[in-house]
């Protein structure tokens, strides 16, 4: 590296008195265009007054003055100056603006560098004091050059001369001497020069000593004196690119084990190359891990990126490209991703924007903040819920957040509340959204016009849609694993990503989740998500890698999970681990650690009904997964942290989970009913139509959250494919056929019928033993361990409220019987007497032809005898009754 500047220090400017000084004549440097420069003389008036009644008459004539103090050095014991300058009005302003670097020589000297916009000029004026130098060199020269890109080459000058096309890199300016003893000089520079690295040494001049020629005073470092012009050192917080209220912009890139950071800017979003490079100086623009610069404006300038130099940034030293330009992990906006060749193959390159995030009016959007117990989760994927031409939306919206909005009204017809999308980070477009290249942004894709601004608009307008009608925004991110390009990598491999010799997380571009700085990072993100797009919480994938340490060692107290936790902003959102791996397509089940506030997606729950709707299960199973899994969630959770799923994005669709099963789907736990594939054999339909329902139901009378995923309402099938690839755009025209017609009619029913006994089916907490009673087949106690029995029944029983007008205790609601039966055969049961003043009434039996197998007022059953009511559950099918009072009947 050539310039390796020293510490250093950012002084302000007084306005003093001073003692005074005669004028000098101090060389300076103009830059008249790109490739020519020009010297001569100019004359800076130095002269200081004693007294200060005499600055008004001297401002007048004077427009930029300077006011010395003197510096006493004995045995290399220094006494720090503070600059004294008088100034007016708008050179004060101007001042304010500079930028001040103290540099310690290697001998304990000194040199001072301000940096200041003069007009439409830069000027750079230089100071050294307390030198130890031989008497013989009486004239000390600035040997100085300009870089930009590349901090080890100066960029060429061309000079007026007598040679023709003689070109130099470096050029001497001789300093003056000032009667404090102090060596100074002024360098200017036009502004369209800007910006770039001024990079010096001081020397003696040849002509003091022949043997002066080898001489040069550098930093205490022993490396050149180096300063930026035309932009400033900036600041390392926040991370990312940050706006004053002046309108200059800060970078800020956090990069622990590189060498060189460049800094690359754009003016054409097309371009294959960058503009403008800025090789940052490792001192000036570093502090501690975090480089970072400023700027007063970007010109012309519309996007940005970086470039890392280092032997240690990536993993695989054989795919490591230096020239590569990186997307800042902080960027709020990205531009659209264009191919950049990087000689042997093509990626794709995306640049953040140099724009602040555009303004919104949120208006008087609140936060529904609905109590989990009474959410109805609907799992929608944004651009496959309208990209499909049955959508009859515009081309501009079909696909995007607009789409979605003009949507809404299906989804309050199903009943939901809660809209949980598929990850809308920025991704890889090959491997799918759960492949993300960027944690700050949404897809640009999801905006109507295909820009980032569109995007962030587009869905800033869908949540507050979806506020004003009440239901919630909960998104699913992904923060364990990126893309295998064009996410994080090259930036720091060694402390973003895991790369300690652990196969099978190298592999899958692991991040580091538990490391303080990606850490950091991953708050950032979630909070910017809540702050900017008012979003109501997180489903964490893949959220068992989470628990992972950098050695891929699992923490009891991983400290993402517990900042989430803990969090004054997060802590108040929905919080949601969901431990399902998209590389390997498999849940990972482990005891997640949850400080009271993380809920779970229930793999146990989408396991046990799957088996037991195809013969294979325990009733003690079916029986745990009904009552919300107190094995995993009494553990001073509740049923309400269970979120509960029979078909996900993932996996067999619902309709494929009662069609297809065979060798290859064993790990699905599906069954075709008797046929595989699709079929025209009456029987076999109609026990796929009951399976359905029956996991319907069995989904919205379990305590916890139901969670339903798009197209399942209406049967929407991959062909009995499980890869999240093989899912298609939901086709609004299959909304018409009879089959989706009567099961989106019973999901609203069932969204219905639990809101309304949210007494027995919301429940925070566990049911208590007093409150359900069991019923096995022959009217018997159930054998919980017995894999034969298939039948299952149970009582939930309303509490008792005392009424105000009597003493007496009276039913604002009635009790529930439920019965399952999973058995081939068809099982009688006899309904336990209802309570008093009150009959039975069927609401639901799965095995009944519709619209008669679900009916919101009930059904009344007669009585067999007298208080004895039978009924008989046909074979793979449910019921449901529902004790009400006569004088309703």
């Amino acid at each position: 590296m050539a310039t390796l500047p020293p510490s250093l220090a950012i002084r302000a400017y007084c306005l003093k008195c001073g003692t005074s000084e005669s004028s000098k004549l101090s060389p300076t440097c103009h830059y008249i265009c790109r490739n020519q420069i020009r010297y001569g003389f100019e004359k800076i008036n130095l002269e200081r007054k004693l007294v200060c009644e005499e600055i008004a008459q001297t401002v007048g004539k004077t427009s930029y003055q300077r006011l010395d103090s003197k510096v006493y050095a004995t045995s290399r014991v220094f006494i720090e100056e503070t600059e004294q300058r008088v100034a007016t009005i708008t050179e004060a302003e101007d001042l304010e603006r500079a930028s001040t670097y103290l540099f310690w020589t290697e001998d304990g000297g000194q040199v001072k560098v301000s940096v200041r916009k003069k007009n439409v000029k830069y000027a750079v004026y230089i100071e050294v004091s307390s030198l130890q130098l031989q008497s013989s060199y009486d004239r000390l020269v600035l040997s100085w050059g300009m870089y930009r890109a590349d901090s080890s080459c100066f960029m060429p000058l061309d000079v007026r001369s007598s040679v023709p096309d003689s070109r130099t890199t470096t050029r001497e300016t001789p300093f003056m001497h000032t009667a404090s003893g102090r060596l100074v000089l002024d360098l200017e520079f036009e502004a369209k020069q800007i910006p770039f690295y001024l990079s010096f040494v001081v020397k003696p001049s040849l002509g003091s000593d022949p043997s002066s020629s080898e001489i040069e005073i550098r930093s205490h470092r022993k490396t050149n004196f180096c300063v930026p012009v035309g932009f400033n050192r900036g600041y390392p917080s926040p991370l990312g690119l940050s706006f004053s209220s002046d309108g200059s912009m800060n970078f800020a890139i956090f990069t622990r084990n590189t060498e060189s950071v460049v800094l690359c800017l754009f003016d054409d979003t097309t371009a294959d190359k960058p503009t403008l490079e800025l090789d940052l100086d490792p001192y000036v623009n570093r502090s501690g891990d975090v480089w970072h610069a400023s700027f007063e404006s970007a010109w012309t300038f519309v996007s940005y990126g970086y470039r890392c130099k280092g032997p240690l940034l990536q993993r695989n030293e054989d795919q490591f490209d230096a020239g590569k330009i990186l997307l800042d992990p902080y960027a709020k906006i990205i531009g659209n991703s264009a191919p950049s060749s990087d000689g042997s193959r093509s990626v794709l390159k995306y640049l953040g924007r140099l724009c602040e995030e555009p303004a919104f009016d949120w208006g008087d959007d609140v936060h529904p903040d609905l109590p989990m117990e009474k959410l109805v989760v609907y799992r929608v994927n944004v651009k496959h819920c309208t990209q499909h031409n049955s959508s009859q939306l515009p081309t501009d919206v079909a696909g995007t957040f607009s789409g979605l909005t003009e949507k809404l009204q299906n989804f309050k017809d199903l009943g939901l509340n809660t809209i949980l999308l598929e990850p809308i980070f920025s991704f890889d477009e090959k491997k799918g959204p759960y492949f993300p290249c960027h944690f700050f942004s949404p897809m640009n894709l999801y905006g109507p016009s295909g820009g980032s601004v569109s995007a962030i608009n587009s869905m800033k307008e869908m949540v507050k849609k979806l506020h004003a009608n009440g239901i919630e925004v909960l998104l699913e991110v992904v923060f364990t694993h990126t893309a295998a390009e064009g996410a994080l990598q090259g930036i720091d491999d060694l402390s973003y990503y895991r790369v300690n010799g652990v196969a099978d997380l190298e592999a899958t571009n692991s991040l580091n989740c538990n490391y303080p700085i990606v850490q950091q990072m991953i708050l950032d993100s979630l909070r910017h998500w809540v702050t900017e797009f008012h979003v109501d919480g997180f489903c964490f994938i893949n959220a068992s890698s989470l628990l992972r340490g950098f050695h891929g060692e699992y923490l009891s107290r991983p400290p993402l999970v517990e900042a989430i936790a803990f969090d004054p902003l997060l802590s108040k959102t929905k919080i949601i681990a969901d431990c399902w791996d998209p590389h390997d397509m498999l849940p990972n089940e482990t005891r997640f650690p949850h400080w009271k506030r993380w809920a779970e997606m229930n793999t146990k729950f989408c396991n046990e009904m799957r088996n037991f709707w195809r013969g294979k299960g325990l009733l003690s199973d079916l029986a745990t997964r009904l009552c919300g899994s107190g094995d995993i969630f009494s553990d001073g959770r509740g049923p309400s942290f269970s979120f509960n799923f029979v078909a996900r994005n993932f996996g067999l669709s619902l309709v494929d989970l009662v069609s297809f099963s065979n060798d290859t789907l064993a790990s699905q736990l599906s069954w075709n009913c008797g046929e595989e594939g699709p079929t025209d054999n009456i029987t076999v339909l109609q026990r796929r139509l009951k399976q359905i329902r029956n996991f319907l139901f069995v989904l919205f009378v379990s305590l916890g959250v139901p969670v339903l995923n798009m197209g399942d309402e209406c049967g929407q099938s991959s062909g009995g494919s499980p890869s999240y690839t093989d899912r298609q755009p939901f086709d609004w025209n299959v909304l018409q056929t009879g089959f989706a017609v009567q099961t989106t009619q019973f999901v609203s029913f069932l969204s219905s019928f639990r809101m309304r006994r949210g007494d027995l089916l919301q429940k925070r907490n566990f049911l208590k033993e007093e409150n359900i009673d069991w019923h096995g087949s022959e009217q018997s106690p159930p054998r919980w361990s017995d894999p034969s029995c298939k039948f299952l029944a149970m009582t939930l029983k309303a509490d008792k409220v005392e009424s105000p007008l009597s003493s007496e205790s009276s039913h604002l609601k009635g009790d529930l019987f439920i019965a399952f039966n999973a058995a081939d055969c068809s099982e009688s049961v006899i309904l336990p007497p209802p309570p008093d003043r009150m009959s039975w009434r069927r609401l639901v039996d799965t095995a009944l032809p519709f619209p008669g197998f679900f009916s919101t007022n009930g059904e009344p059953v007669l009585e067999q005898m007298a208080g004895l009511v039978v009924y008989e559950v046909k074979p793979h099918s449910c019921a449901l009754f529902e004790a009400s009072s006569l004088i309703s009947n």
